[in-house]
């Protein structure tokens, strides 16, 4: 075993790390709910409490879907094709609100990490936080969503396992952070710019927080991102990632049909239990048969396998060999993940060269293996490095960043 594993084995806080953590805190929504993260059914249901007609409510809710989903609509006033009564009354008991940016970080490299306040019926001291990072790329643009305040789990070299977990959150909050990177990026069906199309086009919920823990709602806000009559992102530009959940893997292939990433990061069960604790409840064997029996998994549609390259802990030819054995059978890509520090971390990246042997193995066995460009480094963007940073700001910082924000 390496230095810095037992190490951090002999302190106690791998060996005695509980699997999951409880959520502290349960949903509170505001006293005049947001209608964003409402599927049509839904949208319809609302408009029947305030007195729409039963024969009105399913042209209503299309209407309202158009407006929310498609054009991004961000009060009742813009939609004009809604007649002003009922956009009074609309406005009367509903909003089209979004996450609150409280702080915008824009990385060297162009990544952008929101920090995002979320609405709800708590005193604003309460309120809670989020983080959603916008990446681009010369062919695409992709947006890491987050599926909880904090995080279930306890993955001993990923920041955002150290944080505490306070609630799940809503649909609507994890549509909303999509809905808020188009504000920023004047990213909506209208916007004119020269070279046209998207500046969103893949969403990743490898945010803060394991998605499969909060099934439903990620389910119901990937099931509205991917409408073609709205946000309109294609399932097979949404990936969920998971650390093992493995009795909701083949339902999320059932019910959402994204495509799908596992975060592995090791080949022995014994050094899975200790970088990510969710193996000992379900251990490798049990992640890999949920993997071979995701739906409609093909070489079109490949299963990524996240591996974080740890310095002397799991980046051996050896732990090579075992991977390109272990996944035989499974139509998958390995994505290798440099290691991104973060401060207090015991852990160091693999050194390039020793990355570099790694992925040439894996290939040379007929695995795609394209080593993931660490992009947010310098504002703690990049994978792993999501925590909330600004919760330790001065309440006079966190006054000034949120002027700044509404000034942008």
């Amino acid at each position: 075993m390496t230095d810095s594993l037992t190490h951090m084995t002999a302190a106690g806080s791998i060996a005695s790390a509980p699997l999951e953590k409880i959520a502290l805190e349960t949903y509170v929504p505001p006293a005049k709910p947001s209608l964003i993260g409402l599927s049509r059914a839904e949208l319809a249901e609302r408009l029947g409490t305030i007195g729409v007609a039963p024969a009105q409510r399913k042209m209503r809710a299309q209407q309202l879907w158009h407006w929310i989903y498609f054009r991004g609509a961000a009060t009742f006033d813009q939609m004009t094709s809604i007649s002003k009564e009922m956009r009074g009354q609309l406005e009367q008991h509903f909003t089209v609100a979004r996450p609150e940016v409280v702080a915008e970080q824009i990385s060297n490299d162009g990544t952008r990490k929101w920090l995002l306040r979320l609405p709800s019926g708590d005193a604003v001291e309460k309120a809670h936080e989020v983080e959603c990072v916008y990446i681009p790329e010369t062919d695409r643009g992709t947006l890491c969503v987050s599926s909880q305040v904090g995080c279930t789990l306890n993955c001993s070299f990923c920041h955002t396992g150290t944080q505490r977990l306070v609630r799940n959150l809503t649909a609507g909050e994890i549509v909303g952070q999509v809905m808020v990177a188009r504000d920023r990026l004047n990213d909506w069906a209208d916007r004119d710019t020269p070279g046209g199309g998207r500046l969103v086009t893949n969403v990743v919920m490898m945010g803060m927080g394991e998605p499969l823990y909060n099934f439903d709602a990620v389910r119901d806000a990937l099931l509205i991102v991917a409408d073609n009559e709205g946000i309109g992102i294609s399932r097979r530009r949404i990936t969920l990632s998971t650390s093992g959940v493995v009795p909701n893997i083949v339902r999320a292939g059932e019910e959402i049909g994204a495509m799908l990433a596992i975060s592995l990061h090791a080949v022995r069960d014994e050094l899975r239990d200790e970088l990510v604790p969710l193996n000992r409840k379900y251990p490798i064997a049990e992640l890999l048969q949920a993997c071979r029996d995701y739906p409609a998994s093909s070489n079109a549609r490949r299963i990524t396998f996240e591996y974080v390259m740890l310095k002397g802990v799991n980046d051996s030819l050896d732990d090579a060999r075992l991977l390109v054995k272990l996944l035989k059978g499974i139509p998958a890509k390995i994505n290798l993940i440099p290691f991104n520090p973060w401060p207090g971390t015991a852990y160091e990246c693999s050194d390039w060269n020793q990355i570099e042997k790694f992925s040439e193995y894996i290939f040379d066995a007929g695995y795609s293996s394209p080593v993931r460009t660490p992009r947010g480094r310098d504002i703690l963007a990049a994978c792993g490095q999501l925590k909330s940073e600004t919760e330790k700001l001065s309440a006079r910082e966190r006054q000034a960043l949120r002027a700044m924000a509404m000034t942008d």
